[in-house]
């Protein structure tokens, strides 16, 4: 029996490769420049709080939890988008598995669209994926992860119980999915925490790829938030 699901929709950071592999290094420079603006603002201990959360969430969403003042984002947001990874990355140990999911494959990442799609360069992966669409943080007209999932169903002219949505962060790529009723995956690399509003558990691509062939005829209501 041909199984439901006809497209995955994948998140690239914690996901397919670890956010952290570009290195600290790289990071570095944005960090400084954030740290000079500072003026007194935030204790040291915020401070890197925040920046131990740039490895995981947007710089807007960062600077909004941890209460940058505006001098703080503007100068984290000018590093920041200059920034660029000019050296291989290999991803996640599973990742030739992403090649052998049966299913249209698409890659929605958010960030700078400079570092994001070096990232991508990096590893290698264009050529594994339908369409790739970066949530660029800083383009005047982002749309944000769920008006790109959505413009996914409407242009290849799917359904929501026909798509999943796989990514670590129950905030971004969760919610999103979950809002549009797409079933959710959350998958549980080494330092993600597990959430409470995904759909569906795996700590692999194998397992991915497994719950693809598994879900036949089925129309599980995502879980809602």
């Amino acid at each position: 029996m041909a199984a439901m699901i006809k497209a995955v929709i994948f998140d690239l950071d914690n996901c397919l490769s670890a956010a952290d592999e570009v290195g600290e290094a790289l990071f570095e420079p944005a960090f400084n420049a954030i740290r000079r603006a500072k003026h007194g603002n935030l204790s040291e201990q915020t401070l890197e709080e925040a920046f131990s959360d740039c490895w995981r969430h947007s710089l807007d969403f960062v600077a909004a939890r941890h209460g940058f003042s505006e001098g703080m984002l503007a100068a984290g947001w000018q590093a920041f988008a200059a920034l660029e990874v000019k050296t291989p990355m290999a991803g996640y140990a599973d990742l030739p598995t992403l090649g052998e999911i049966d299913a249209l494959r698409f890659l929605v990442t958010s960030g700078f669209r400079r570092l994001q799609e070096s990232k991508i360069r990096a590893l290698g992966i264009q050529g594994l994926f339908t369409e790739v669409l970066i949530d660029a943080i800083d383009d005047s007209n982002r749309k944000g992860k769920q008006q790109s999932f959505s413009d996914i169903l409407v242009t290849y002219h799917l359904t929501p119980a026909q798509a999943l949505v796989v990514g670590d962060n129950p905030d971004s790529e969760i919610a999103a999915g979950n809002r549009l009723r797409i079933a959710t995956v959350q998958i549980l690399r080494p330092g993600v925490t597990r959430c409470n509003n995904a759909g569906y558990y795996v700590d692999s691509l194998a397992a991915v790829k497994e719950l693809v062939t598994s879900l036949p005829n089925q129309n599980q209501p995502p879980r809602s938030e």
